[in-house]
């Protein structure tokens, strides 16, 4: 792997690094108290391209790897984990369709996302989180339509979607192998939106469930083939992952800046606690672990680019090892700030409720031990 960066990527690294630090940090605060979406914000964001960039060209995409996505994502991470999550949002949603889609869809869709239209992927349901075979929402053929009925949950973007990539199963009675992704654009009758969750973290996302009550789809918006949507879906997340591993990379990186400028601040026993060795060896061990969880990110993202093998065991590596450290950085760093980390006037309280979902969605933490134990007993790594 060349660690020098192409000029394209370094801009692309600074647009996002800028943007981060002018207009989202600076509102990160006040929509996390609220509760609330910056729906104008985040959409300035995907019409800028930072929800586009493995879109190819053709598209109005950035045509880039996924080593680009996660030198962008670790900047608007670092920014705000949760308006990140609404802007990463809009590209999982994109890539089944980037995987399964044939060209018609690909031109309709993804230059929709690249317009800056909100899409959400729909896949969890109250009793299908990790058990994704457990999934329960029917799309029955009928004539040239496909009638969906079910219910999602947890699904980001899921109130300000303008479409949504769903997975159910054409066939209830053969179960997950019929799982199929389908495309159902807002507006569609029988679709709704369910229950606002009032989150503890990622709060400046809109997290809703999605509901379908005989909602009719035309058979042009199937994704690939019936029974294809298990494969597709493990796909995205071989993608997916590496860019959350970015995310918390970028919230890590938060915490522990705040952290060690308070400690280059604070004066206890005469003189700047950095100078203290309890409190100095706690940032080295913080800087060791961004930069670990970092370079395995890269890794995964570059041979999600440029491997034609099996790459989810370093997928899962990186998500599960850059989401720990995100948990455990942002602990540190509130413990390093001592009261003054505890209270909302400063950002780290935040950062670690933030931190916490990076070891759940895209895929809990245990989840991913499994599949790179999985691909231990492959040989794939």
């Amino acid at each position: 792997m060349n660690f020098e960066f192409s000029p394209e990527q370094e801009a692309m690294q600074k647009m996002a690094r800028d943007f981060a630090e002018n207009e989202v940090r600076p509102v990160a605060a006040e929509y996390d108290e609220k509760n609330e979406m910056p729906v104008e914000l985040v959409r300035k964001m995907v019409k800028q391209g930072l929800s586009s960039i493995t879109i190819p060209e053709e598209y109005g995409g950035g045509g880039m790897d996924e080593l680009t996505v996660c030198l962008v994502t670790e900047e608007l991470g670092r920014g705000c984990a949760g308006i990140a999550t609404a802007v990463g949002a809009n590209s999982l949603a994109c890539y089944p369709i980037l995987i399964g889609g044939n060209e018609e869809q690909k031109k309709k869709f993804l230059t929709q996302a690249c317009e800056g239209s909100f899409a959400a992927f729909c896949l969890t349901e109250p009793e299908a989180g990790s058990d994704v075979s457990s999934i329960s929402t029917k799309a029955i053929k009928d004539g040239d339509h496909y009638v969906i009925n079910g219910c999602k949950c947890f699904i980001t973007n899921g109130g300000v979607a303008d479409f949504y990539v769903v997975f159910a199963l054409t066939d209830p009675q053969r179960g997950a192998r019929t799982l199929t992704p389908f495309v159902v654009e807002k507006g569609t009758p029988g679709l709704s939106v369910g229950k606002k969750e009032d989150k503890m973290g990622i709060r400046a996302s809109n997290t809703t469930e999605v509901i379908f009550e005989d909602v009719k789809v035309p058979e042009e918006n199937r994704l690939g083939k019936e029974g294809s949507g298990f494969r597709t879906a493990m796909r995205t997340f071989d993608l997916s992952r590496p860019m959350i591993g970015a995310l918390s990379i970028g919230l890590a990186r938060a915490a522990y800046e705040s952290a060690v400028k308070h400690a280059q601040e604070r004066i206890q026993f005469g003189k700047p606690i950095i100078q203290q060795q309890a409190v100095s060896f706690m940032l080295a061990d913080m800087a060791i672990k961004i930069e670990s969880a970092r370079l395995l990110v890269w890794k995964a993202a570059y041979l999600a680019s440029h491997s034609e093998g099996r790459i989810s065991a370093y997928s899962a590596m990186a998500k599960a090892s850059a989401s720990d450290t995100a948990m455990e950085v942002t602990t540190d760093a509130i413990q390093v700030m001592g009261g003054y980390g505890y209270i909302k006037e400063y950002p780290v309280e935040k950062y670690m409720r933030d931190a916490k979902i990076m070891q759940i969605y895209e895929g809990t933490n245990q989840i991913q031990r499994l599949v790179i134990a999985d691909g231990i007993s492959r040989g794939d790594v």
